[in-house]
């Protein structure tokens, strides 16, 4: 059977090829001919002998590669350079397209190309460069590749243009590929370039993209759905005919002139939806689109109120997209409407400038720059060049590539819901988004201290799910720090970027806190402190540690990864050459308060709280790892690497809760759990976990652990534990 599916799968792709072969005389001409006429229908006469001298400089150095297809090599970037002509893109990115392979393929550098026709051009052309590699590595270089192309299209947005269009015609040609380049190369596609030509509004090329994709990646599916689609659209002619004329018949009727055309679903959005929401293709192609192309905005509106006059509107399927526009600059009325015959109708309302945007996105910046209506091409450009400068911050803030990757993959993929901030503004968030996604979206300060948030004048927790139209304002406290928990329900870019910056930084600074204070504490054995240093004079002991600041040093100490007393004899013996090495790794104990920070770890083997006598030692990336005095694990230690031991005693005043573990032997009857539970809470304790083993049939056993404020409390919670009935032993677990 799988070899049966091979041979149609082929045979599908054959016919593809075919017509990608037709396809490709099309839009790759052998001849600079038509590319050039295209140029001169509005590029000044000096700006097209430039676009030629790079189309023959391209031509000269291609000289002798051929495509797959068997066209000539030139056809290629000819092809792109067409692509972007459509768009009325300028002669810089036109000659960047026809260059866009000399560095990659020939022996041409980039200081070449920048001689000979401009520092643009040559940037142009290494950003896209740089986009060639994305996906041919392993994991960590890829995302280091996609960095490098986002910040190259921050720096200038024809760079993705030219990529778009590059890709767009690699994509009408794969059929000369093998099966597994198509699936990777189609792949890449749906992952990264369809996403990203819907996020810059440029939604022919991302129905293009997703469709060309889906055939190579399912070429069966593709073909089926593809029949299907033909067959129904013959079926449905009559229907579509009827409902047609008596949208236009109604409109023109209020005097509205408008054009109405029938909208087709394209492939892979109907398999998306027959996917998600698991339902046959004859549900699915039940639905039929209409589109209203008006001349001004308030018509618009005049058209919204005819329509749903001549049907039925169903109430729940309405959306201003004009009022509120989508975050790439889209702009329409979305209604669904019951038509005659009981038939469900979806119609879009817009202008002619909004269905121009629709379709070309940040690409009509280009075409259009020169018309007179360009408020919704201004808007869009806005948009676009809103996203990349957020790209441009989540590059900033992000620890590694993989991190950033994360960020900009979740931005790519917006099913927005739109909420109003306190002054009446409008913020746009991916669905699914809560309180702090919104307020990290009003600025990262704001996000990193906010310790509250009301929806629509009601106090909510942070974690609570956002929807369209309601009104937000976030409580914020000077003092205030990310927690780590909110990575498991922010949902935005931006949001979870911010939170890791933050505790990065909280963590740093903890660190280096904790470090000033061992290393102080050991420099005492010696009658000095680090005030008493002159730390000009010894930066050589930095560069020994591979640190070039005093703060990088406190910072490696406080995480574990230096020993406070091999600094402070590397110190001491620089600052003094007749230092002789002494014990420094005894001294008092580390005061700890509780909530220090992420460098203070409290042992989970042995849970320790306030009032039991504890010690510590030092673990990398740990920090100060915090455990009672008889607990086993500190007796490992002790035998391992007695250095690493540090006495430790709490600080007079402390603060926050502390974990530990109880182990209650309870007699099997119903209800039990819950009266320990309840016994717990009474007593201001929290329940962090609870485990239940059954050691009998008339006894089990249950491991609880909680969180107490101190030993006290915590014999407290004992007590009146042992006090109920059906307890018959309680116990601390110690390791």
């Amino acid at each position: 059977m799988s070899s049966n599916r091979a041979k149609s799968s082929d045979g599908y792709f054959q016919a593809q090829l075919r017509q990608a072969a037709a396809n490709d005389q099309v839009a790759a001409p052998a001849s600079l001919d038509s590319l050039t006429e295209q140029l001169r229908s509005y590029l000044d006469e000096q700006d097209v002998a430039r676009v030629i001298e790079a189309h023959d400089f391209a031509a000269q150095c291609h000289d002798g590669q051929f495509r797959r297809t068997g066209h000539a090599y030139i056809t290629h970037p000819i092809a792109v350079a067409s692509n972007l002509a459509t768009m009325g893109m300028d002669a810089e990115a036109l000659m960047a397209a026809l260059l866009h392979d000399v560095v990659e393929d020939t022996g041409v550098s980039l200081e070449d190309l920048s001689a000979r026709f401009g520092a643009e051009v040559a940037t142009i052309v290494d950003g896209v460069s740089k986009l060639s590699t994305i996906f041919r590595s392993r994991a960590e270089a890829q995302a280091e590749n996609f960095q490098k192309m986002a910040m190259a299209m921050a720096n200038d947005i024809r760079v993705i243009m030219v990529k778009l269009c590059d890709r767009l015609h690699n994509m009408r040609t794969i059929g000369v590929m093998s099966q597994a380049q198509r699936k990777r190369i189609a792949q890449e596609t749906l992952d990264l370039y369809a996403p990203i030509a819907g996020r810059l509004g440029m939604h022919e090329f991302k129905v293009e993209f997703e469709d060309l994709a889906f055939g190579a990646l399912y070429p069966l599916r593709a073909d089926r759905i593809s029949r299907a689609v033909r067959a129904a659209r013959g079926n449905r002619k009559a229907v579509m005919r009827e409902i047609s004329l008596s949208l236009e018949q109604a409109l023109a009727n209020e005097g509205i002139e408008a054009a109405v055309t029938s909208r087709q679903k394209h492939l892979y959005s109907i398999y998306e939806k027959m996917k998600r929401q698991r339902k046959p293709f004859g549900q699915i192609m039940d639905v039929y689109g209409y589109r209203i192309v008006v001349d001004q905005l308030d018509t618009c509106y005049r058209a919204l109120g005819v329509i749903h006059n001549l049907y039925k509107p169903v109430s729940s399927r309405f959306k201003d997209y004009i009022a509120i526009p989508k975050a790439n600059g889209y702009q329409s009325l979305h209604t669904s409407l019951i038509g005659m015959h009981g038939v469900p109708i979806e119609v879009q309302i817009r202008t002619e400038a909004m269905d121009r945007i629709a379709s070309e996105g940040i690409a009509s910046h280009w075409k259009y720059k020169a018309s007179r209506d360009t408020d919704a091409v201004r808007r869009t450009q806005r948009k676009a060049r809103e996203w990349v400068e957020q790209v441009v911050d989540l590059n900033q803030q992000a620890g590694d590539s993989r991190e950033f990757v994360e960020s900009v993959k979740t931005d790519l993929f917006p099913d927005e819901v739109y909420v109003f901030t306190p002054d009446g503004d409008i913020l746009s968030l991916p669905r699914g988004a809560c309180v702090v996604d919104f307020a990290y979206a009003v600025h990262t300060q704001i996000g990193n201290t906010c310790v509250g948030g009301h929806v629509d004048r009601e106090f909510v927790p942070l974690s609570t799910q956002l929807q369209s139209g309601q009104s937000v304002s976030i409580t914020t406290a000077p003092d205030a720090m990310p927690n780590p928990d909110w990575l498991s329900f922010v949902v935005t870019g931006k949001a979870r970027t911010g939170i890791r910056h933050g505790l990065k930084k909280q963590h740093r600074s903890s660190s280096i806190a904790l470090g000033r204070k061992l290393l102080n504490r050991a420099l005492a054995q010696a009658d000095t402190s680090i005030a008493d240093l002159d730390f000009r004079r010894l930066r050589k002991v930095f560069t020994e540690f591979d640190m070039r600041k005093r703060d990088d040093v406190f910072e490696a100490i406080g995480s574990g990864e230096l020993m406070a007393y091999v600094v402070a004899q590397r110190l001491l013996a620089a600052s003094n050459p007749d230092f002789e090495a002494v014990e420094l790794n005894q001294g008092g104990p580390v005061a700890i308060r509780g909530g220090e920070g992420l460098v203070i770890t409290y042992a989970r083997c042995c849970g320790p709280v306030p009032g039991d006598p504890i010690v510590g030692h030092m673990s990398r990336g740990k920090g100060l790892v915090v455990h009672l005095e008889t607990c086993a694990n500190i007796h490992e230690v002790r035998r391992r690497a007695a250095n690493e031991i540090i006495p430790t005693r709490w600080a007079e005043k402390r603060r926050g809760e502390f974990n530990t573990n109880l182990l209650i032997e309870v007699k099997r009857q119903k209800g039990v759990i819950a009266e320990l539970a309840s016994t717990i809470t009474d007593l201001d304790a929290s329940i962090e976990d609870i485990h239940i083993e059954e050691r009998s049939s008339v006894i089990s056993s249950v491991r609880v652990e909680l969180a107490v404020r101190s030993r006290n409390h915590l014999a407290r919670v004992m007590r009146r534990l042992r006090n109920v009935t059906s307890v018959s032993s309680i116990r601390r677990v110690v390791a």
